[in-house]
């Protein structure tokens, strides 16, 4: 098969389309026949050696979706042929609350979806909901879990909620704003982009704060009577995360699912406390978390946004695209 394979940590731009051999299903695992994939940060962070547990080769990719090649030994209820998304969370574990030691996410250390074909666990493919095209079923898995257990499972999102996604753009925080918005909650953003801010208006956010050149966090104050989100969803970490607690209102949540500008290099303990918030991390999901997500999408449901389809030998290009930070939705390759 043709597959991205990474050597080592390098340039995104010698990232080559090459020869990799045909995965085979062993035990209780399903060859899927790759139609399209998406890109996620993790990706960017393995080519850039920014990423615990590096091993090359290594054909990265976690999103993916196509049709059942091949079912290995003990394998049933999933027949060839059948259209599927792939659950990317491997061995979550028994407890829902936090996996368990032999956690992994596709694409490493297993090979991933950057490719013609993949290998999973028979359990982690699911059927793909109808009415999505190639591109937009391969969008929803990694990030449309992460914001699903962000805002639904961990944030425990309710009707008439007030909540903050900061950084709109990225795929998680788009999934967020469609997930809240879908479970009746009021949504605010935040970019240091106007025109991110408008196309996030038009996705049903409310108000939109740009942080370069606003107080978004006296912003969503004003947004909220003067007390501040009931939720904030928050990817960046950093000096943002210490902004999160000051504006949320008392007795609120701040569920951090990364951290993409590093670590909070000061956080105020007497804000925790006081305010009576409550701080939630959260990581990938569920089996659960990933149906309850599923059912969300497809024909009458919810659609993921897509920003751009790259073919897959320009891989390179597509994490060069994300690199600059200018999408809006999820980056997709074409396989066939």
């Amino acid at each position: 098969m043709k597959a991205i394979v990474v050597h080592g940590v390098g340039e995104l731009e010698t990232l080559r389309l090459e020869d990799a051999p045909d995965p085979q299903a062993g035990p209780g695992q399903v060859v899927v026949r790759l139609r399209a994939a998406a890109l996620n940060h993790r990706d960017l962070y393995i080519c850039r050696g920014q990423y615990a547990g590096l091993r090359f080769p290594i054909i990265i990719g976690s999103d993916g979706t196509g049709e059942v090649a091949a079912t290995g030994p003990g394998v049933t209820g999933v027949a060839a042929g059948v259209p599927v998304v792939i659950f990317p969370s491997l061995d979550w574990g028994d407890d829902p609350r936090a996996f368990g030691p032999r956690f992994r996410i596709l694409g490493l250390p297993d090979n991933g979806t950057f490719a013609e074909q993949v290998v999973v666990p028979a359990e982690n493919v699911l059927p793909r909901p109808e009415g999505l095209s190639d591109e937009e079923a391969a969008a929803i898995p990694l990030a449309g879990l992460t914001a699903y257990r962000a805002v639904v499972t961990r944030g425990r999102v309710q009707r008439g909620d007030t909540v903050l996604v900061l950084g709109i753009g990225g795929g998680v925080a788009t999934f967020a704003l469609l997930i809240a918005r879908h479970f009746g909650a009021r949504v605010l953003v935040t970019s240091g982009s106007d025109g991110k801010l408008e196309r996030a208006k038009a996705l049903g956010a409310e108000a939109g704060f740009n942080y370069k050149t606003a107080d978004w966090v006296k912003g969503a104050r004003e947004a909220t009577g003067g007390q501040g989100p009931d939720l904030i969803i928050d990817g960046t970490g950093g000096a943002t995360f210490e902004r999160a607690v000051d504006a949320v209102r008392p007795g609120g949540r701040v569920v951090s699912y990364g951290a993409t500008t590093g670590n909070v290099p000061e956080l105020t303990m007497r804000r925790i406390f006081w305010k009576q918030i409550n701080i939630l991390g959260t990581t990938m999901g569920t089996l659960d978390d990933f149906r309850g997500m599923l059912a969300l999408f497809g024909r009458n449901g919810l659609r993921p946004v897509v920003d751009r389809v790259f073919p897959l030998a320009e891989a390179g290009a597509a994490l060069r695209h994300m690199a600059d930070a200018e999408q809006f939705g999820k980056i997709v390759l074409r396989i066939t």
